[in-house]
Parts: structure tokens; C-alpha cells; sequence
């Protein structure tokens, strides 16, 4: 892991610069053990590293990095939390999934295998990001992997299931976007009302399941 400062008040820790599951699992400990710090005012994690911004005030760079080892050392004998696994049922093609045929098209693959695919694989939530609580999952099929759109979307409907080249995700809210929309979802990711607001966080497996039009 490296430490370096990231600007007058955070530090980027990074744990190598691929996208792994040994990655992940380091990103994940980190986040936990940091999580409810004195002084630590948010955690931003990714792939492979976690933004830590902490209040000046209270803590130093050196101070803040002390801290990250230190609390490293203290949690490197806790296993991690047993993964949740959520079902998401989907509504491919059509409306619902206006690229569909596009990423067929690239792949080489009929729509329908498009669509076992993509439902057969289980995904990991690499972290929770970019747009409120927009999940990053790995574990899209290689055959199925497609470049982004050449120009994003002004509207992208809220829980929109999309390929972005070899990453997966699921759009919470509606918002502009650039990945490829395949299918959607009408269950709910984020519900301000619920407890925790997000449905999917760091860790959790996922499986798409495939539904009629009338029943995403």
C-alpha cells in the first residue's frame, strides 16, 4: 500500500493500480477499519484505492497516516463480513434496454445470448460511487464487454442495467450517462427512507434474473 497526500486535507491510499479481487479486499478492510474515526470526515473508495479526507483541525497528514497503519494493524486478524446476495429482476431489450442490439451487433452474439450471459454471471460490488449510490460490478462476462457510447445520453431512466466496457452497473437515479443500457430494473437502489438508503454496498453479489416487460 502507498500513502501520499491528495490535497491540504486527504490522503490517497492505494493498494496497486489493476482492478482485483485482492484489491478489492484490501480496499474493503481499509474502508471498514476506518469507518466511525474520529477526525475522518468521509471515505471515498474504488478499485484499488480510498480518497480519506479528514478534518485538519484535529489531524495532520503524518497523524492521519499513523492512524490508517495502525488501524491496518489492529483489524488484520478480522475476517470479512459474510457477502450479501441480491436478486435484481430485469427487463431486457426493447424500451427498457435500448442497446441491446448494439451490444449484440459489437459482440457478435444474438440478443438472447446477450441476455443468458449477462444473467448467468454473478457480480461483485466493487464500491459505491460516481452518482448516489451507483454500484460498480465486476464480473460481466469477457464476450460481453462494449465501449461506451461516443456521446452520452442527457437521460438515462432511472435503474437502467448497463454495460461499460468490461464493467457492469445499475443506475439509481436518473441522470446523463455514457454506458450502454441493456435492461432495467424497477426495484428501488436508493430510498432515502430506508435504512441504510442503499440497497447495494461494498462486498454484496449480485444475480440479474431476467422478467417480462410488465414485471422489471
Amino acid at each position: 500500500m502507498t500513502i501520499r497526500p491528495a490535497s491540504d486535507r486527504s490522503l490517497l491510499l492505494s493498494c496497486g493500480d489493476e482492478i482485483s479481487f485482492d484489491a478489492h479486499l484490501a480496499v474493503a478492510r481499509l474502508t471498514r477499519c476506518l469507518q466511525g474515526v474520529r477526525g475522518i470526515l468521509n471515505l471515498h473508495p474504488a478499485y484499488s484505492s480510498v480518497l480519506v479526507d479528514f478534518d485538519p483541525r484535529l489531524r495532520s497528514h503524518a497523524q492521519v497516516e499513523a492512524l490508517v497503519r495502525e488501524r491496518l494493524a489492529s483489524h488484520a486478524d478480522q475476517a470479512p463480513p459474510e457477502p450479501r446476495r441480491v436478486e435484481i429482476p430485469v427487463c431486457y431489450g426493447g424500451e427498457s434496454g435500448p442497446d441491446l442490439r448494439d451490444v449484440a451487433r459489437h459482440t457478435g452474439l444474438t440478443e438472447e445470448r446477450v441476455v443468458e450471459l449477462h444473467a448467468a454471471a454473478e457480480y461483485l460490488v466493487y464500491f459505491v460511487g460516481f452518482a448516489t449510490c451507483f454500484p460498480y460490478l465486476g464480473g460481466l462476462p469477457p464476450e460481453l464487454a462494449t465501449p461506451r457510447l461516443p456521446a452520452p445520453r442527457k437521460h438515462v431512466p432511472v435503474g437502467s442495467v448497463a454495460i461499460g466496457g468490461a464493467q457492469a452497473g445499475i443506475y439509481p437515479l436518473s441522470s446523463p450517462g455514457g454506458w450502454r443500457l441493456i435492461g432495467r430494473t424497477r426495484l428501488r437502489l436508493f430510498d432515502p427512507s430506508a435504512s441504510p438508503p442503499p440497497l447495494l454496498r461494498m462486498g454484496d453479489r449480485v444475480r440479474f434474473v431476467p422478467v417480462p416487460e410488465a414485471q422489471p
